[in-house]
Formats: C-alpha cells, structure tokens, sequence
C-alpha cells in the first residue's frame, strides 16, 4: 500500500486505499490517461482484471489514426481541419456530435506529440496507407495512420512476463515481430520483401541470451511495442498496476463519484477518487447475454478476437449509477477464422485482398468487394443474410496457387508450410480442401452451379483488370495490399488451379462500439444528457466517437489514447 493510501485509509475507514485517480483498464488509452494525470500532479493507480495487463491493444496493429499529425508534412503528406472534419463527418453519417469530432481532431495530435516527447513511445507516420474510404470527400492517400516503431522487451524487466502476448496472426510465421509497414513489404511481395524475412528471422534466432528466456521476440512491435512502451513510460514515474484486479462498481454519493468497489485475487476491496474514475475496460464482446441483447442476430462470442475478461463490466457499472447508452447495436467487425486451441480466432485483416480468392455465400454467390475495409466485410454479411439468408458463415475460396504464395489466416504460404505439415485436426475444420470447386462445394454444403459462376466471372475479371461486381482493386485502400508483382491489378488473379481451398468466414469483431455515452471532454452521461461528476469513459466502454465507420486503421486506439489524454486534462483542471 502506498504511503498515500495508507495515509488516508487510515483517515477514512470506509476506504481501504486512496488516489486521485482510478483507471480502470490497461489497454494503451487507460496507459495514457494514467500517465498523463501522474503528469498533471494526480496520484492514480491502474486496475486490471486479468493477470496479463496490455488488453485488447496489445494483441492489435497498435496503430493510430490521427490526422494533422506533425510527421504528415516531412512524409511529404499535407493535411487540414477542415479536410479532417469533412471527411469524419461524412463517415459517421451525422451519428456522433460535432462538438466530439471537433474534440478528437483538435487533440489526437496534440496527445501524439506528447506521448513521443513525453514517454517511451515513439510512431511513425505511413505515407502509403490509404484512409479506408478513399472515395469520401476529405480522404487522404496516407500519413493519417501512424505505425508504432519497435520496442526492445528487455526494458521490461520481470514486467515483461505479465505483458499479454501478441496474437500469432501479427507475427512472421507466429514467432517474430514485424512492423505494419514490414507486414505490407511481405504481403504486397515488394522488391526485397524476402530478404527483409531472412533478416528478421537471423536477428530472433541469433539472439540467443533471449532465447534462453523466452521464445517470444524481443523486438516488440505492433500492439505490443506500444504497450510495453506505455508500460515501461508507467515504470519511470512509478505508477502502480494491480493485476487480478476486477471491477465491481463504481460508487456515487449521489453528487459525485468517488471511486469503485473491485475484487482483487477474490478479495473486496474499496479504493477511494479524490478526482475521479476513467473506465477504460474494454468492451462487452465475451459476454453473450449482452451480444444477444444489442448485436445483429446470428451472433456470437466464439466468434471475437478479443480477451476473454472482456465482458462488459466497466459499461455495466457504468449503467447502474444511470449511465446513457449508444451505439450498443455496432461493433468493430472483422471476418474471422476458427483455429483449435487455446488461441480459437484470427482475424482476417488483410489476406483477402490478395488476387486469387474469391468470398461467397451459401448460394455460392459474391456478396462483397474482398478488398474492402474488414469492419465492412461484416455489415455486407449481415446484409446479405438479411437478403438471402444464405450467409453467416461465408467462405473464402482459393487454389492452390494463392494457398502456396500467399498466408491466409492460420495457414502460412505453402513454399513454407505445406499441408502435410499442417495439424491433422486442422483438415474439415479449419480449412477444407477438394480436387475440384464442385467437390469442394459439396464438401462445405455450398451451391456448386453459383461457387462455379461466381469463380468464372472473377477469372475474367482477372483477365482484364476490372471488377464488374464490387471493383476489388479499383481505390488506394484495396491495392495497399495486393500482390504489387500482378498485372494488371494486383487484387485479382485466376483462381484455377486445384486442389481448392475454403475457409469458413464468421462475423466476428475485434471489439464492440456501444457502451457510455461520453462529451466532449469523455465525461460520461446520464439519461438526461447531464454529465456524471467525476466519471469518465474511453476506449471500447464509451460509445465509439468514430459511430458506425472505421474512417482508418488506428480508429480504435486512436481515440482511446486520445480521450485519454483528454479526461486526464479536464479531471486534473487543465
């Protein structure tokens, strides 16, 4: 116990520790807003309820989405307000306040600039990666998404032990490290793409000392070098993490709140705000009373990405001292793929834009640009199954060509790992795989006359460049990914030689949209539109100020970090 909160437990009896603030979280947006109040002159603590801290963000691309951002004009890039603000509001279809966006535009690049003057972290803006609708007006062909620069692990300590491990999908064959832009390198087989492999791959075996310790990389990158940055910024100014530390209730004297009910390795225990409480806890994706009440039917918490602990309870808390709610019915849609284990989900990012696979329904039929941004891939298959009720699940289709070349999901190119060498357990569950496209058809329980109509038509397409149906490959955005070696469009390729592959496609998430209604200034809400003293919301438990879009990659995280920053400013009176 701290001297502070012994100091005032002692004071108080009904109190058994006492801080300024209380974050409740440890995602990179509850990282920030901890560091920013200890560097306001608060006293604050981290509560986390799993025994691993980093939450959904450390298992993420890390990125952030942030534009205007002060690398944009050195990239070569040139950005405004008002193109910012034009294009937001076009994405978010009126849904989200004006007074919000305004909020996010005039401090997420503030909040990146000081998280690189002021911590660990440092980040570097992408000049060739597209907003994710590059046909709205405002739109910019890159340096609004900024990558995480790596971070060695070493600089953890023992802490690095309790950092959540990063899923096996952002990883080089699910052992080493790679950048967003090493990831597109590889993808889009860029000149020297192989090379950069082989580098990486000497530099993780020939690191023999950390060998000794841990078959994880100690080059963190993606979402991981941004928590362990965080974390390690956290250590500097010694603010306390308390893992196995769950959140019970928030606790209001009916003016103000001041502070929360949490149990702690199965122990209640009380922790007094002297300025207030920032949830930061994630969202409601593991818990499936709640995905039955507010998501799109069919749903699922087989089917998210996101750690188990994330279950809602900051959002629930939330709500009993009446909080408002919105956004309840969207989430962060991404197709995802079953794999046996401890590790169930991956995540389709980016695989699908590669030329050679086409996605059907049960009728055999395409239904959407592959291409496209993954969150739409997912409001498509709801559409479709509203329409035809021949989707959910979908199927991913591709021969043995794309299976060889390219990674899709848990399977890695086949010049790498072939399917002999794939788990047994593997075959009819995670892929499925036939001599011919009506065997393969018959196999997964599709139509065969539309699975083979719908490949003739993308062969074509292949053959001239243009897709007639969707335009895969015809915007920046679905050619940032694409084979850059095929002509002449790099998101299109014939899908004709067999064996044939299929992946079943669930509507999965990588977190929920819906939760607390925030300001503003992330303060959280009532029913009557009144904010709560002293609470705050970021991250997945507020309602997301992004609405139903996905305006870039770092959508998510951006925000977090950025209502961070901005509740730990306004709490703190600055």
């Amino acid at each position: 116990m701290s001297e502070t909160a012994g100091t005032s437990a002692r004071l108080d009896p009904n109190w058994d520790h006492r801080f300024d603030v209380i974050v409740v979280g440890s995602g990179a947006g509850a990282m920030v807003a901890a560091i920013c109040a200890h560097d306001l002159g608060q006293s604050v603590v981290v509560i986390e309820k799993a025994n691993v801290y980093g939450g959904t963000t450390a298992i993420s691309g890390g990125a952030v989405w942030v534009p205007c951002n002060h690398q944009i004009e050195a990239q070569g890039g040139t950005d405004s307000y008002d193109d910012a603000m034009t294009y937001l509001k076009a994405a978010t279809r009126g849904i989200v306040s004006e007074a919000r966006l305004h909020a996010y535009l005039e401090n997420a690049p503030q909040m990146v600039r000081y998280i690189e003057e002021k911590t660990r972290m440092r980040y570097r803006a992408m000049p060739g990666y597209s907003d994710y609708y590059p046909e709205l007006p405002g739109a910019k062909p890159g340096c609004r998404t900024m990558d995480p620069l790596p971070f060695d692990a070493a600089l953890l300590g023992a802490e690095f032990d309790s950092l959540r491990a990063p899923s096996p999908g952002t990883l080089i064959a699910g052992r080493v490290g790679m950048t967003a832009g090493e990831a597109h390198s590889i993808l889009a087989k860029e000149r020297g793409w192989m090379l950069l492999v082989i580098r990486r791959f000497a530099k993780y075996w020939l690191d023999v000392r950390w060998r000794r310790r841990t078959k994880r990389d100690r080059r963190l990158t993606l979402g991981n070098a941004l928590v362990g940055a965080l974390r390690r910024s956290m250590m500097d100014r010694n603010i306390p993490l308390w893992l196995n530390t769950a959140l019970d209730e928030v606790v209001a004297d009916g003016r103000h709140v001041t502070g929360v009910i949490a149990v702690q390795r199965g122990t209640q225990i009380r922790i007094a705000a002297n300025r207030g409480v920032i949830l930061g806890a994630g969202g409601f994706e593991h818990n499936q009373a709640m995905r039955d009440q507010y998501l799109p039917k069919p749903t699922s918490a087989e089917w998210t990405t996101t750690p188990e602990s994330n279950t809602g309870d900051a959002i629930r808390a939330g709500q009993q001292i009446g909080a408002q709610l919105a956004l309840m019915d969207m989430a962060w849609w991404a197709p995802t793929v079953f794999v046996p284990g401890k590790e169930k989900r991956r995540a389709l990012f980016v695989e699908r834009a590669l030329p050679g696979c086409v996605m059907v329904n049960k009728l055999g039929r395409r239904f959407v640009d592959e291409a496209a941004p993954y969150s739409d891939i997912v409001t498509a298959m709801y559409a479709d199954h509203r329409a035809s009720g021949a989707n959910l699940p979908a199927w991913l289709i591709f021969d043995a060509d794309f299976r060889r070349k390219y990674p899709c999901g848990p399977l890695l190119p086949g010049i790498v790992q072939s399917d002999s060498s794939l788990p047994k357990d593997w075959a009819d569950k995670v892929y499925f795989k036939a001599d011919s496209l009506a065997a393969l058809a018959k196999r997964i329980g599709i139509d065969e006359a539309g699975l083979s109509e719908s490949v003739s038509l993308m062969n074509s397409y292949a053959a001239t460049g243009i897709d007639r149906d969707f335009a895969k490959g015809a915007n920046t955005f679905d050619r940032y990914y694409g084979d850059s070696n095929v002509k002449p469009n790099p998101c299109l390729a014939p899908i004709a030689k067999p064996p044939f592959y299929a992946l079943r496609i669930d509507a999965g998430d990588i977190g929920t949209k819906g939760g607390l209604l925030t300001d503003e200034h992330a303060r959280v809400l009532r029913d009557d539109g009144q904010p709560i003293p002293g609470l705050y919301a970021i991250g997945n438990t507020s309602a997301a100020v992004m609405g139903p879009s996905y305006p870039g990659a770092g959508s998510t995280i951006g925000p977090a970090m950025t209502f961070g920053f901005v509740a730990a400013h306004h709490l703190a009176g600055v």
